[in-house]
């Protein structure tokens, strides 16, 4: 009997959320080759992953909100460790962390808005 992928892990490991065994993407995350590409059809159910062109814009809302959590996550923990450093300290950490986990942000944002809006309900019998 195998173990099925749970919610979160599907997510993190952005799988296919109707099986949630196949790639949502065809690279990956490190390769930045077509870092942000999406597969068209799951390679494992076979479940359309582009619901209709130009799906992902929306995608670009989550993005956003990754940064700003990230921006103030950076300035409170600067604060707090530092005891209010100079206005360049954070500025280059906030760009630091921002570049940094730039691949990871735009790939969780596809696939949580895939997720939320992409109306493809988890079956688990169809991988």
């Amino acid at each position: 009997m195998k173990k099925e992928a749970s919610l979160t892990t599907a997510i993190l490991k952005g799988k296919c959320p109707r099986c949630r065994k196949g790639n949502v993407f065809p690279v990956p995350l490190m390769s930045f080759k077509k870092l942000t590409a999406v597969n068209q059809t799951c390679p494992n159910c076979g479940v359309e992953l582009v619901p209709e062109p130009d799906f992902y814009y929306g995608a670009m809302y989550i993005s956003y909100a990754l940064s700003v959590a990230l921006f103030i996550t950076v300035m409170v923990v600067l604060n707090f460790l530092f005891n209010d450093p100079e206005l360049m300290v954070y500025i280059v950490s906030v760009l630091f962390f921002n570049l940094i986990l730039l691949p990871l942000m735009l790939r969780i944002s596809k696939v949580l808005y895939l997720y939320g809006l992409g109306k493809i309900s988890y079956e688990p019998d169809k991988g």
